[in-house]
């Protein structure tokens, strides 16, 4: 009798492994479902904190004053979340006001002021001026020349998403040549630059909002459908298969 009306868990317990991969399914259960929630929150604690560093010099001797010499009334201002909270505002502060300045004629004159100052310090120019035409063309249309493109990576069975930052030409044979940059995912502020023929690209019709999003879900979001082969290579596929069939007949 004790058989028929054996419970489902001792008949689990009976079957290591049975038991084994109902704890392996609910673990990976378990990590696909924390793991993005985990993810989110690294990031968005890294903004902030990043975020609220930068005021934090400034913000935190104010705080502790206030808090010593009123200990009544501000003592809590002495507690390091709501440093990190006022400072994080204030930062998020000081990024709106910057941009609510450089569209005014006054802050457009003060960022030429920086700009000209930044020109005449050798580092600080060149870090600033190449940052700067990077998120400017970002930011702009591309002439002739798709913006967000598909490469070869490692070999040519194999892609990955880059920006073409400029057009040049080889010397010598006048060949159109593309700088690339290729972004990492999930942080799409380092990476790597390629110098790439332009018949060698695959452009696509993302914009560049489209391909950040697709870096940083490391491929999550994306389109059901995009382009995999270059042009040029599609040409040649189709000028040999033609030459090969007119052979046979």
């Amino acid at each position: 009798m004790q058989g028929l009306y054996a419970s489902p868990y001792n008949r689990d317990m009976s079957n290591p492994h049975s038991l084994g991969r109902r704890l392996q399914g609910l673990f990976i259960a378990g990590l696909l479902t924390l793991l993005p929630i985990w993810l989110t929150w690294v990031v968005v604690k890294f903004v902030f904190v990043m975020l609220s560093d930068l005021s934090r010099p400034l913000i935190d001797p104010i705080l502790q004053t206030l808090a010593v010499t009123t200990p009544d009334a501000f003592s809590w201002l002495a507690q390091a979340w709501v440093k990190t909270a006022i400072g994080l505002v204030a930062t998020l502060g000081v990024i709106l006001f910057a941009g609510w300045l450089t569209r005014r004629m006054l802050g457009q004159r003060m960022l030429g002021w920086f700009e000209t100052l930044i020109k005449r310090i050798p580092l600080a120019n060149t870090i600033y001026g190449s940052s700067r035409k990077l998120l400017d063309i970002l930011q702009t249309k591309p002439d002739g020349t798709q913006r967000v493109v598909l490469i070869d990576f490692p070999h040519t069975e194999m892609k990955t998403l880059g920006f073409v930052t400029r057009v040049m030409r080889e010397q010598g044979t006048g060949r159109e040549l593309a700088a690339v940059y290729v972004p990492t995912t999930p942080n799409p502020t380092s990476g790597y630059l390629e110098i790439v023929p332009v018949e060698k690209m695959t452009p696509t019709d993302w914009t560049v909002d489209q391909a950040m999003s697709f870096i940083i879900s490391g491929g999550a979001v994306a389109p059901d459908t995009i382009p995999f082969t270059a042009p040029g290579a599609v040409a040649g596929v189709g000028a040999k298969h033609h030459a090969q069939a007119e052979k046979e007949t």
